[in-house]
């Protein structure tokens, strides 16, 4: 009886080290200059193959070996934070109306839609969930959740998940500071910057005299000599480059579908590789995971 006991704990003790050897190995692939691998953020989860910001899209990235996923926050009525990316919960659910008007335990009784519109037996998962799922296993990248910066870190504290989460928002510096100033620098924050848009390079510069970023999400609706530019000064400051190719405004036309469907993945994917991109965030992740690996970036 003792050795199977003995054996039991040694297999728990085993699998604690391989989670924690597995969100090392990331965050080391995400930190270090030398490191010329890509990391693939999955968009919404796999939401292709279940309801977007559910527990099961989550899962299906974590069996694919993806290394990031992305999700949105949004707070119930009683205080909960969880997964919900629209303003309301129309689309996602068999509900309607506000998440903020529904407590946790009303909000239980639907059930989230896939990508077709259909009900699913899929329940809103909390932010604590999902990051208990993460645990060990991959990282996970908050877009729409920024109104809940310190609310979500004391569920990272709560989880132990602080060092494998990435905040972010589309703000300046100074405003970021003065609204989260005490939990800014305790965990990785990454500024979104729209390229195209007046007054780009002021904020970028805001950033790189205050703090320093891991790394920067670059948005952008063309290719031009300016962005390029503008992409160049990011990358030459250290800070690592993430990009959307989910669609063709928000990567100046290298995106997804084309892709997949154009058969243009070089013009796609590889061209924002060119521009020194360290994370993609991408509708179709499988396909750029290989995409990556037939070019010896991605393990």
């Amino acid at each position: 009886m003792k050795k199977y006991i003995i054996l039991g704990i040694l297999f728990t003790i085993v699998g604690v080290l391989n989670a924690q050897d597995r969100i090392t190995q990331l965050r080391n692939n995400l930190l270090d200059d030398s490191n010329k691998s890509v990391l693939v953020v999955s968009h919404r989860a796999d939401w292709r193959n279940a309801p977007e910001n559910s527990l099961q899209a989550i899962q299906n990235c974590i069996d694919m070996g993806i290394d990031i996923v992305e999700i949105d926050l949004k707070e119930t009525k009683d205080g909960q934070l969880i997964l919900m990316h629209d303003k309301t919960i129309d689309r996602t659910t068999t509900g309607k109306g506000k998440p903020e008007d529904y407590t946790l335990a009303e909000l239980r009784q639907f059930r989230l839609r896939n990508g077709a519109g259909h009900k699913t037996a899929h329940l809103i998962p909390t932010f604590e969930e999902v990051m208990n799922l993460c645990k060990g296993k991959i990282l996970v990248n908050v877009d729409k959740g920024y109104d809940y910066f310190k609310d979500a870190y004391a569920i990272l504290e709560k989880t132990g998940t602080v060092h494998q989460c990435i905040m972010k928002a589309g703000l300046p510096y100074e405003q970021v500071q003065q609204e989260n100033g005490e939990v800014l620098k305790k965990m990785i924050f990454m500024p979104v910057i729209n390229l195209h848009k007046d007054g780009a390079e002021a904020i970028i510069d805001g950033y790189l005299k205050k703090l320093n970023p891991v790394a920067y999400e670059l948005v952008f609706d063309n290719d031009g000599m300016e962005v390029q530019r503008l992409i160049q000064k990011v990358r030459n400051s250290g800070a690592k480059i993430f990009v959307n190719s989910l669609w063709a405004e928000l990567c100046g036309g290298h995106h997804d579908d084309r892709a997949v469907e154009q058969k243009e993945p070089d013009e796609s994917w590889g061209w924002i590789i060119g521009q020194g991109a360290k994370l993609i965030q991408t509708d179709r992740p499988q396909l750029l995971l290989n995409y990556l690996r037939e070019r010896k970036l991605h393990d």
